[in-house]
């Protein structure tokens, strides 16, 4: 493969995917009771909701460090690779992708980085759409194009029990907070130009998962899709809604992708966290 793809433990692919496509994938950081320990390596899902109900453990989360991704590319460029494309959660939510810039300039004009806007499968489907096309043989501008295509035909939609975690954190504005917690209200929230915003307010868990059924239908249009699904602690809920989109969508829907959110998106949405993401084709 003339060019590697990297991305970030927050993309959520499942395992077969990160295989298939030779992604080369970098863990943040989560700290949990002062511990550093790595997303998807030393810490997973399950400590992520466990530690979030109990609220005497501290838990946060950190980028890599810059020297991390130098590795990563020195390695790839060493392997073999002509260059390398590096795909990542937002700016706005997290340093990541600062971090890779850094790493990127002192490694040369062979490494790219792009930032996806987004999180999640959000960012799952851009990075696998560079792989996709670097499988192909491509050269390092075109497997860019492919991520930058890939995430503008992409939408990204949520649903929480509560924003006090999203609040704790800065990812959303106090207002919102506010208003959702005053009002007494689920909130729906969406990835805006790489920002999280209120989208819409529902009274019931239950209301809120239909209504991500009707954004993703629609974010759909009238085109084939692929669906991204993630949850933390309620499988439940996201089987639920994984067969009303397949109803819906019908044989539009060429493949849908199910994976347990991680404690760094976790430990800002709280346990309880239902995301479906839309990749149109």
């Amino acid at each position: 493969m003339p060019v590697a793809v990297v991305t970030d433990s927050t993309a959520y692919l499942p395992a077969d995917l990160v295989d298939r496509y030779r992604l080369t994938v970098v863990p943040l950081i989560v700290v949990l009771d002062g511990a550093q320990r790595r997303e998807g390596v030393d810490v997973g899902p399950a400590d992520a909701a466990q530690a979030l109900r109990a609220r005497r453990v501290t838990m946060s989360t950190s980028r890599p460090a810059p020297e991390q991704f130098a590795e990563t590319y020195r390695r790839l460029l060493a392997d073999g690779a002509d260059a390398v494309v590096s795909v990542h959660l937002s700016a706005e939510l997290s340093g990541t992708v600062e971090a890779a810039r850094l790493a990127a300039a002192e490694a040369g004009p062979r490494v790219s980085v792009v930032d996806s806007r987004s999180t999640g499968m959000g960012l799952g489907f851009p990075a696998l759409a560079a792989a996709a096309t670097a499988a192909g043989g491509a050269g390092l501008t075109e497997v860019r194009r492919a991520a930058l295509d890939a995430i503008d035909r992409t939408s990204t939609f949520f649903y929480v029990d509560t924003l006090e975690f999203l609040r704790r954190g800065g990812r959303i504005n106090a207002a919102e907070a506010l208003l959702g917690t005053a009002l007494s209200v689920k909130p729906i929230l969406h990835v805006a130009d790489g920002v999280i915003a209120l989208r819409d307010r529902v009274r019931t868990a239950g209301r809120g998962l239909a209504r991500l059924v009707d954004l993703a239908v629609e974010a759909a249009g009238t085109g084939q899709v692929e669906i991204g699904l993630h949850h933390l602690a309620v499988p439940g809920r996201v089987a639920d809604l994984a067969a009303e989109l397949g109803s819906r969508l019908g044989p539009r829907l060429r493949a849908s992708y199910v994976t347990e959110a991680g404690p760094v998106i976790g430990a800002h949405a709280g346990p309880g966290l239902v995301c479906v993401v839309v990749h149109r084709r």
